[in-house]
């Protein structure tokens, strides 16, 4: 009817507003800066892209995240690309992101930045942790493609300098997806077999995109974990990857490396040669030293004149049994004189002398102690008299002495008034000698008369 109210739901409204806005934004490119990025245990992450003046909440989900080299974060500024979405429950729009890409810096080459501080910052770098090559390696593992280009100029520098080396090859993929994970497991292989003595890892030159493999986390923590010494060797010269600052050794090339851990057959035969001529040389100084130290030695008196280390030693018998005389003698001179000195000491403290001057002390004491005891004495028998006269003049007898008597009520309070007790009580009336029971005739105040 006309004038009919188009009501519409929640849910129908919410339905109408998604299939505009998803109609209208299937692609879009958005431009911000991502902040409270989180990541779910569902492997999705949630977070807001925002400029100055709006922000929109956006989602990146997992099976998208995989192809994003570099690692996301708040404050960084991207580009995302994705469509316009509206969430029904929430009622609430979001860009569900399909490419993330960093704003100025390429996407590589912030996750080769940002990988590298992490390790550096766990010190995977550190010059300390990396070892020497083997001087004399006999068994070279290589992990490459077995195809390209690096594996054969290394095995035509290895034949050329030293063929009779044992090789043994790690063939993996160096380029595209999957290509870290075969590198990683490349090494570890290497190292399960157990007699290799140093591991080579590397490709020919190319992109930065070609070169990826080599700047992954699962490569650089084979490199760290290996227990072999490890030359990286991609690239070109002027290449630089996350396995050149992890790995024991880089080589600016592959055939450098090979040159590097392998010497030239030529130069160790000359080595050995050389070392075999100073060898001998030194063997035949020594036999002439010790040729000449022998006819020394049997030059030395003591075997031209072999009794005379004894004649030599009868004279030190003969010498040491002198000293011990004299020795004796003084030891004994001087116990004897600490005998005088302890007899004497002995003597001033007999017990007969100790004795008698303690007599006399005692007696000392004994006349100073009497006097002190007269002194305190007397002057204690003084202020007895004192205070016995003062108390006996405070004394309720002597007042009785003088005619005045005490009187108690039955109850033994001190009487003091006349209306305390009324006629036909009983009392008792304390004289200077003895008591006297009384009983009450009459009573009258201070004032009246009898």
């Amino acid at each position: 009817m006309p004038g009919e109210r188009a009501v519409l739901t929640v849910s129908g409204l919410t339905e109408r507003l998604k299939a505009l806005v998803e109609d209208k934004f299937p692609i879009v490119w958005v431009e911000g800066e991502i902040s409270n990025f989180k990541i779910y245990s569902s492997g999705h992450g949630y977070f807001t892209l925002k400029d100055a003046n709006a922000q929109i909440r956006a989602v990146l989900f997992r099976n998208r995240a995989r192809r994003i080299r570099f690692e996301p974060g708040d404050g960084l500024h991207v580009l995302a690309m994705g469509s316009v979405e509206v969430y029904p429950q929430r009622g609430e729009y979001q860009l569900v992101v399909e490419l993330l890409e960093p704003r100025g810096l390429g996407a590589l080459q912030l996750a080769f930045e940002q990988l590298k501080a992490r390790l550096s910052a766990e010190g995977l770098f550190d010059p300390a942790r990396k070892r020497a090559l083997p001087r004399y390696p006999r068994t070279i593992g290589i992990v490459t493609s077995p195809s390209g280009a690096a594996i054969r100029d290394m095995l035509r520098v290895i034949g050329r300098r030293f063929g009779e080396l044992h090789i043994v090859l790690a063939p993996c993929r160096v380029q595209g997806d999957g290509a870290a994970d075969e590198v990683a497991q490349g090494i570890r292989d290497l190292n399960a077999l157990g007699d290799v003595d140093v591991i080579l890892v590397g490709r020919g030159g190319g992109s930065l995109e070609d070169l990826w493999a080599f700047n992954e986390e699962a490569v650089a923590r084979a490199i760290v974990a290996s227990k072999a010494p490890v030359i990286s060797a991609v690239g070109h010269e002027v290449d630089v990857t996350i396995a050149d600052f992890v790995a024991d050794l880089r080589a600016p090339t592959p055939s450098a490396a090979a040159e590097l851990v392998v010497r030239e057959k030529q130069a160790i035969v000359e080595a050995v040669a050389d070392l075999d001529h100073r060898l001998h040389r030194a063997i035949g100084h020594r036999l002439e030293h010790e040729r000449r130290r022998m006819a020394a030695l049997a030059d030395r008196r003591v075997l031209t004149d072999p009794a005379r280390p004894l004649r030599d030693l009868h004279r030190r018998v003969d010498h040491a049994r002198a000293r011990l005389a004299r020795a004796i003698e003084a030891l004994v001179r001087r116990a004897a004189h600490r005998v005088e000195l302890a007899t004497a000491g002995l003597r001033s403290a007999s017990p007969r002398a100790r004795l008698g001057h303690d007599r006399h002390r005692h007696e000392r004491l004994e006349a100073r102690l009497r006097l002190e005891l007269a002194r305190v004495v007397g002057g204690g028998r003084h202020r007895l008299h004192v205070v016995a006269g003062r108390l006996d003049s405070l004394s309720p007898l002597a007042v009785l002495g003088r005619g005045y008597s005490l009187t108690r009520a039955a109850d033994g309070t001190i009487v003091r008034s006349a209306r305390q007790v009324r006629e036909g009580d009983d009392v008792k009336v304390l004289l200077q000698q003895g008591e006297l029971d009384c009983r009450v005739n009459a009573t009258r105040e201070p004032n009246e008369r009898a």
